[in-house]
């Protein structure tokens, strides 16, 4: 809850008993109408998707590999109420995030006020694709995204936590997608293959997609997954 600045609140005390005087001097101006009703204050929500209709957007079985399911304890959304904004938080970050789903977390912020995700694996569990679509208020969105590029430089390097292994990360901004995309690959000589994070913005939505799938560091099952969902963001927008 945000609460008065105490500088305005000790004004408004201040010039209570002046109005006092004023309404008992019988002063002429008295119109005998009721005062103004006080302007509504904008909802910060106004024009955000909800967690259950990001869940709608989110791409379907059919925009993944042959032989991927989704993880039963993989989705989870919002609903249709919204979450209390949170800050940024200026630790240093954790690369490790970037292994996992959920790895928008690695900016500093935990998600946006509604959110909708799930997570896709082969029979075998030895290749994923993750999705993720989270709503912020204001301009949080582009926040986000430009935290996505002092990640890339802070976690250029880090230790792993399965193999313990050095990972090496490189980013680039990807054209083309949304109003603005953020590709980070992670690769490492101790693994069979490498991994594709990539996070587009769409208005107020980030898009945040991690892709092990294929013999290409993830990269076209994640850009697959990534231009569904715009599409479908599109389509809910103009709905």
């Amino acid at each position: 809850m945000r609460l008065a600045p105490r500088v305005a609140t000790l004004l408004a005390v201040a010039a209570l008993p002046l109005a006092l005087t004023a309404c008992s001097s019988g002063s002429s101006s008295d119109t005998g109408g009721a005062s103004a009703a006080p302007a509504k204050a904008k909802d910060p929500n106004a024009g955000l998707a909800t967690g259950t209709q990001l869940k709608k957007a989110l791409a379907p079985a059919s925009a993944f590999p042959a032989g991927f399911a989704a993880e039963a304890d993989g989705a989870s959304d919002s609903g249709g109420t919204f979450l209390d904004p949170s800050g940024r938080s200026k630790a240093k970050p954790d690369c490790t995030r970037l292994e996992a789903t959920s790895w928008i977390q690695v900016t500093g912020y935990k998600g946006g006020v509604s959110f909708a995700q799930n997570d896709y694996v082969n029979h075998s569990k030895t290749e994923e694709i993750a999705q993720e679509i989270d709503a912020f208020q204001g301009t949080t969105a582009t926040a986000v995204m430009k935290q996505m590029q002092a990640v890339a430089a802070e976690c250029a390097t880090f230790t792993d936590t399965d193999a313990h292994a050095k990972v090496k990360v490189t980013g680039t901004s990807t054209a083309g997608l949304g109003d603005e995309a953020y590709t980070m690959t992670l690769t490492s000589g101790a693994w069979e293959n490498g991994t594709t994070l990539m996070a587009v913005r769409s208005g107020n939505s980030v898009i945040t997609v991690l892709s092990t799938a294929g013999s290409d560091d993830g990269a076209a099952g994640a850009k697959k997954v990534t231009t569904q969902i715009l599409g479908s963001l599109k389509a809910l927008k103009t709905a």
